[in-house]
């Protein structure tokens, strides 16, 4: 904004998603160091979040909101963007995008360009692939590129302008595809580094924040033409799906999908606790991996035996299991009748007297 403009006024919809930016950063203060006393270091000591900026309204509106938090609240503010490549035109794309970061005012802009499901000679791009389609793949591309920014600078987080119409949509998905509760959860609101500051706001009131910048602010919105494509199955969740259940059903699917989601996030993360503690007991390490005490596991209701299992072998073998694996798994504890034992990715689980016994596959 040149200096002799007027600052635009505050509306409802800058409010709010203002209002979500400064919860998230106070939140991110480190908890032995109130906003008041941070606000007050260097700005070069601040500590740095990054806004992830594909140059679409979402996270356009949610880079400005963050430059206009930030430093009000002790951080310095920057963006990292990904050239997926995926499109003609890309690289000019996030170009114009990490323009418009710096004319917010975002410091370091950090463009990261990578290869999805091929080989490159740029040393900086990354390559990926694999099951799961392109999606995945251009997913898997990007998370690598943001944790590589996220190691360069030393940010302390990540925003991502995941929005309330998102999480509506991820829950239906899930529903969708008989996903298990862990998944309807939907998109957490803190993993990690990553923040999603704006779960709790529809993506229109987003887009009205940033037109209500005005055309002072020199930003301008690209639109992806892949989010109208509906080869895409979320765009036809997004397209026909909700707008169909909101039109039989009556308005407020899209928050009561994401009331449920809340609510099973909760539960879950209680029995995620459970599952811990008791895996602590009934755990043993035996020559070729690690054993559970089958009694043990047989005390537990179902549900919390199911979590008990893949607690354990996320966390010795880094191996995330289906539902079909862990009842393959618990059938040697509820339905053991001498068979033999049950192969797991890279995992071979036998019963062993009183103790089931996983051991990787060599």
């Amino acid at each position: 904004m040149h200096p002799n403009e007027r600052r635009p006024r505050l509306t409802p919809a800058m409010a709010d998603v203002r209002r979500a930016v400064r919860e998230a950063l106070v939140q991110l203060s480190p908890l032995s160091m109130q906003p008041q006393q941070q606000s007050s270091l260097p700005a070069r000591d601040a500590p740095l979040v990054l806004v992830a900026l594909s140059g679409g309204p979402d996270s356009l509106a949610l880079a400005a909101a963050l430059a206009f938090e930030a430093p009000r609240a002790g951080f310095r503010a920057g963006a990292v963007l990904v050239d997926h490549g995926l499109q003609a035109g890309s690289a000019e794309v996030t170009a114009r995008a990490a323009a418009q970061a710096r004319t917010l005012g975002l410091d370091p802009v950090l463009v990261e360009r990578v290869e999805v499901g091929g080989t490159t000679t740029d040393a900086a791009s990354t390559t990926a692939g694999g099951a799961g389609g392109p999606e995945a793949a251009a997913r898997a591309a990007r998370y690598a590129a943001f944790e590589r920014a996220q190691a360069s600078t030393n940010a302390v987080g990540i925003m991502l302008a995941h929005t309330l119409d998102d999480q509506a949509e991820t829950v239906l998905l899930g529903l969708a595809r008989g996903s298990g509760p862990t998944s309807l959860s939907g998109m957490s609101p803190v993993n990690g580094v990553y923040l999603r500051p704006l779960l709790g706001i529809r993506r229109q009131t987003l887009h009205d924040s940033l037109t209500d910048l005005g055309p002072g602010s020199g930003l301008e919105a690209w639109h992806d033409p892949q989010n109208l494509d509906p080869a895409f199955t979320r765009v036809r969740v997004r397209s026909t799906v909700l707008p169909m259940l909101e039109a039989e059903l009556g308005p407020g699917i899209a928050e009561a999908l994401v009331r449920t989601a809340e609510q099973l996030r909760e539960d879950a993360e209680a029995l995620d606790a459970l599952a811990a503690e008791w895996a602590a007991e009934i755990v043993e390490h035996a020559e070729a991996g690690i054993a559970l005490d089958v009694h043990g596991l047989a005390l537990n209701p179902a549900a919390l035996a199911q979590r008990i299992v893949r607690f354990v072998v996320l966390a010795e073998f880094g191996v995330s299991l289906s539902r079909a694996h862990t009842l393959a798994v618990l059938r040697l504890v509820t339905e053991w009748r001498g068979q033999a034992g049950v192969d797991l990715p890279g995992i071979r689980v036998t019963r062993v007297s009183a103790a089931l016994v996983f051991a990787r596959v060599r």
